[in-house]
């Protein structure tokens, strides 16, 4: 497997600035932000594709993902797969379908997305669960066509949380563009053994989030090693499967010091063997 970090920590940067900095600190890998201050569909044209592309090419980085979690830089959540007022939802929808069409554009394998969103005020599990399926089966076709994955990401406090939650909402969906962002310390807060769930989603995984987090299970990603998920644990089990695509540090809380804190996870992973 290959290491990569996630540019939503390094808001304060443009993307060019992002990929040299990885690629000088030693990643393989990059997943590109398609939101806040980075590559918005929204605001992003060729000539935006090209100088990142550029960028890559001079750090001999790849793109191990595309996040597209941010409709709106201002409510990370909202507007969700699962708002009650439809054109609201829509929302959500075609910012996701416009995601695939510039990972396709960057030639990214994959984007990640939110896993349906909180369920609202008096609505069922199961209508969440119904209306963010029927959202998707629409994204799955422009996937489809595209050749571009859609990567769920469990959640906490959100519809998909567990890897059970998971594969029911891929069952409902039915597509072979559909997977999981398989998010390690996600499942970690929400009371799983990340190394013991690696072997149930391992075949429905092209891409890995990792970060560490804290021994109370709260959700806050914490640096490699400050926590108190067995992330070398982790890793052997993902190792195990053969796997040889990407994972990728996630920590945008650390956005202040992006640079540093990229620094001490890729420094973490070395002296732990792993690059």
């Amino acid at each position: 497997m290959r290491f990569a970090f996630s540019a939503n920590a390094f808001q304060a940067y443009d993307p060019g600035e992002t990929v040299e900095i990885l690629g000088d600190i030693g990643y393989e890998g990059v997943e590109l932000l398609f939101g806040a201050s980075h590559l918005h569909p929204a605001d992003t044209d060729a000539e935006d594709v090209a100088a990142v592309e550029n960028a890559l090419d001079d750090a001999g980085l790849e793109i191990s993902n595309c996040n597209a979690f941010m409709v709106t830089a201002e409510d990370f959540q909202h507007p969700s797969y699962v708002e009650t007022d439809p054109q609201y939802r829509q929302q959500r929808i075609d910012y996701t379908r416009e995601s695939l069409r510039l990972a396709d554009a960057f030639g990214a394998d994959s984007i990640s997305i939110q896993p349906g969103g909180p369920v609202p005020a008096g609505k069922s599990r199961e209508w969440a669960m119904e209306t963010f399926a029927e959202g998707m089966r629409s994204v799955a076709q422009t996937a489809e066509e595209l050749g571009v994955d859609v990567l769920i990401e469990p959640e906490p406090d959100l519809l998909i949380e567990t890897t059970d939650q998971y594969l029911d909402i891929e069952g409902r969906i039915d597509s072979g563009a559909v997977g999981c962002n398989f998010d390690a310390g996600h499942l970690f807060c929400v009371g799983e053994d990340p190394a013991e769930a690696v072997g149930r989603l391992a075949e429905r995984t092209p891409h890995y989030h990792l970060e560490d987090i804290p021994a109370d299970r709260t959700h806050e990603h914490t640096q490699l090693g400050d926590g108190a998920m067995d992330v070398d644990g982790f890793l052997e089990a993902v190792e195990e499967t053969g796997y040889e695509g990407f994972v990728t540090v996630e920590l945008y809380p650390y956005q202040e010091t992006a640079e540093e804190t990229a620094r001490e996870a890729y420094e973490y992973l070395e002296a732990h063997g792993w690059v």
